[in-house]
């Protein structure tokens, strides 16, 4: 008959079993166990932090803890000091860490992965009640084998590259566990330890400083995206009301961003057919002012974060192609296209703009990219570097090649930057405008590339060439999950030793 495994709450009739594993989990501490009356008073104290493992109804080993207000101790703490003295009067149920007093499992029954078990269910614990994180001290037994060779951070260096196996350190390593200093006389009696101990801390990646104060900050963020039909329009307030009307559409959606594409608005440049191309787009230019205030207002009253796309604007006689975040709450803010394609340049005499950074929302962190700009990996590294968790990215590209090159640098950037990438693009033709022939898109969410993600990447997308909109959910905390225990890890894993990539000081 299989093992039958419990993970639950110690309670104080467990004493006889805990006391019997203890006593044989500490043969190289005589007389290393808890006393009856301790356990009790550890029980009443923080009882859901006493976590026992039964094997068949006999309990075999457990992990005990308390909550502690960390900043009054410190990383050089010893045992006695945390414990008050074994006291544990230290424990503060309004405290900000998990402290971990105890952990150890009966050796008849280690292999069955116990110790493992307990950890989990103690970083449960400290996720449910919102805890920074676990800290422990951690004793390193074997370190007696070595200690006329090596110092104690060594020695851990050592075990953490696995040339050297400690039976406490390297299943810390293997949990996730980071050592943030060496203690020394950490408890004294721990004879192979030579009275050294490594000071851990996992990171509870959900803490929420404040979570007793309403936040609207999301989790769980929905994207709307536009992909806009190119058509004439009788004048800028024909082309508001098709906006609008999609804008509304989105919001009914409940949707958080609203994302139009690259320069949605090049149907006004009809107007302006009499002049050369480079006079054109500076006619065209002339609406965004008035276009980013309907934005704006479009934003508060359908309660949207809206990606305005792109627009042509001028700036000190120097053109730009320009995207603005229209906030909900009324405030704005611009990104400006860092590298204009080569046609832009040549036939409009477009500038480059100079500013790359993340933008806060009441949904996370964004940043923003305009077409040729996803084709630069540096940039949205560098917006990765300042926290970015979705990258919008508005495009117009006239055929399938220009749109794969897109697409497929958005799929990479999603992966290397382990974020969001949202791409909205324009669909269909101007053929009474120069230069705005047509247009191919496919409008899509893309994801980085693990288990808590589609397998294709794809979050969802559109109809090719065809006048929609994408609804689709982004969980900011799957972002969490995958920079903390991520099958490839690309940010952390980073050479920084051997290369870098910093944004210089911007032009002038």
């Amino acid at each position: 008959m299989a093992d039958t495994i419990e993970i639950r709450n110690l309670t104080a009739e467990d004493y006889h079993d805990l006391k019997e594993s203890m006593v044989s989990a500490y043969k190289d501490m005589p007389g290393s166990y808890w006393r009856e009356s301790t356990i009790q008073k550890l029980i009443s104290l923080f009882p859901g932090g006493q976590i026992a493992v039964a094997v068949n109804g006999k309990v075999v080993g457990c992990a005990l803890s308390i909550i502690v207000d960390y900043n009054k101790f410190g990383d050089d703490h010893t045992y006695e000091q945390i414990s008050g003295y074994y006291t544990f009067n230290t424990h503060n149920p309004k405290g900000d860490i998990l402290y971990g007093i105890e952990v150890f499992v009966h050796p008849d029954f280690r292999g069955m992965r116990l110790a493992r078990r307990l950890y989990d269910a103690r970083k449960v614990l400290c996720e449910q009640l919102n805890l920074r994180g676990i800290v422990a001290g951690g004793r390193i037994p074997n370190y007696d084998k070595y200690a006329d060779q090596l110092t104690p951070r060594e020695y851990m260096e050592k075990v953490r590259d696995k040339e050297i196996y400690d039976p406490t350190l390297t299943f810390q390593f293997s949990n996730d566990f980071v050592v943030k200093k060496i203690l020394r006389n950490y408890l004294p009696s721990d004879e192979a330890s030579h009275g050294f101990a490594t000071l851990l801390q996992w990171y509870n990646i959900y803490y929420e400083k404040d979570s007793d104060i309403i936040r609207y900050n999301k989790s769980t963020v929905r994207i709307g995206l536009v992909q806009w039909q190119m058509r004439t329009y009788s004048g800028v307030g024909g082309l508001l009301e098709q906006a609008e009307y999609f804008i509304d559409a989105v919001s009914d959606y409940a949707s958080d961003f609203c994302v139009f594409p690259e320069f949605f608005n090049a149907p006004l440049m009809i107007e302006f057919n009499q002049l050369d191309q480079a006079g054109a787009i500076r006619g065209l230019a002339k609406h965004t002012e008035y276009i980013l205030q309907k934005f704006c207002d479009f934003a508060v009253s359908y309660n949207v974060n809206i990606i305005t796309g792109s627009m042509p604007i001028v700036i000190d006689e120097q053109l730009y192609n320009i995207a603005y975040l229209c906030r909900r709450d009324g405030t704005y803010e611009q990104f400006i296209k860092i590298h204009p394609t080569p046609s832009e340049v040549s036939s409009w005499g477009m500038k480059g703009g100079n500013e790359v950074k993340v933008f806060e929302t009441d949904c996370g962190k964004i940043g923003i990219l305009i077409c040729y700009d996803v084709e630069f990996p540096e940039l949205s590294r560098i917006l990765a570097a300042q926290g970015m968790q979705i990258l919008f990215v508005p495009f117009l590209t006239d055929t399938q090649n220009g749109y794969n090159r897109v697409r497929f640098c958005a799929q990479a950037r999603a992966i290397e930057n382990e974020c969001y990438v949202a791409i909205a693009g324009c669909v269909g033709n101007l053929p009474k405008v120069n230069n705005m022939d047509l247009q191919y898109a496919q409008s899509a969410v893309l994801t980085p590339s693990d288990f808590q993600f589609p397998v294709t990447g794809v979050k969802a997308d559109a109809t090719p060439n065809t006048e929609m909109i994408v609804i689709a959910d982004v969980d900011l905390v799957l972002l969490k999950e995958l920079h903390a225990f991520g099958s490839v890890q690309n940010l952390k894993d980073m050479r920084k030793d051997l290369y870098e990539i910093k944004l210089k000081k911007p032009l002038k």
